[in-house]
């Protein structure tokens, strides 16, 4: 888009040509398992035109709920090994026994015809991406306190008891990490934190760069 901007000065006119980039942007969402990263993601998408999120690809089994090709591409450990030979990853990484990565083909071609995407990946592969793609806007969710986040991933019930002990120690460990993303949004009341997280899109959408 050219915007003309008409400046009349004495009897000098001025024209001001300011083309628009026509890419996206890349935005990665990061932030400790039962913090809310999916609910917040999903209304902002629902409220916010010319945004979409991307699907990363795991090996672990769906949840309750969770569609494949919406939540995640569910695929089996050999194709997953098959596309990480072949450099299809931006970016990947295993969490017990299973990986996570997201596919690079369809982040591209999406940013490429002007639509903003939004990766929401661990903090070990937001800082992978970073590297690859300084241009990447990264954003962190963080729970108001840690009592707060193991009452949420134990009203959930979707872990066991070890489990949560578990998520909890990878909760702390990502909280050291929040200070390296470009911002971070407190998830205590759902609204307000959505609120700020429209402002942050809004805010990259009009930066000058």
């Amino acid at each position: 888009m050219i915007l003309t901007i008409r400046c009349v000065c004495h009897n000098c006119v001025m024209d001001i040509l300011l083309q628009r980039n026509a890419k996206g942007r890349l935005f990665v969402i990061s932030g400790p398992s039962g913090v809310g990263k999916d609910t917040l993601i999903d209304r902002l998408i629902s409220q916010t035109d010319g945004i979409m999120r991307s699907v990363s690809a795991t090996t672990r089994s769906p949840r309750m709920n969770e569609v494949n090709g919406r939540d995640y591409h569910f695929v089996t450990h050999a194709a997953f090994a098959r596309d990480i030979a072949s450099n299809r990853f931006l970016e990947y990484e295993k969490y017990g026994e299973n990986y996570y990565g997201t596919p690079v083909e369809p982040v591209q071609a999406n940013i490429e015809q002007g639509s903003d995407v939004i990766l929401k990946i661990e903090v070990k592969g937001a800082l992978n991406v970073r590297r690859l793609m300084p241009e990447a806007r990264l954003i962190f969710i963080a729970p108001p306190s840690l009592t707060e986040l193991e009452r949420r991933l134990r009203l959930r019930d979707t872990d066991s008891a070890a489990a949560v002990t578990n998520r909890m120690e990878i909760a702390k460990a990502e909280l050291k990490q929040a200070m390296q993303y470009d911002y971070v949004v407190i998830n205590d009341v759902l609204d307000q934190a959505l609120a700020q997280l429209a402002c942050v899109i809004s805010a990259e959408r009009v930066r000058i760069k």
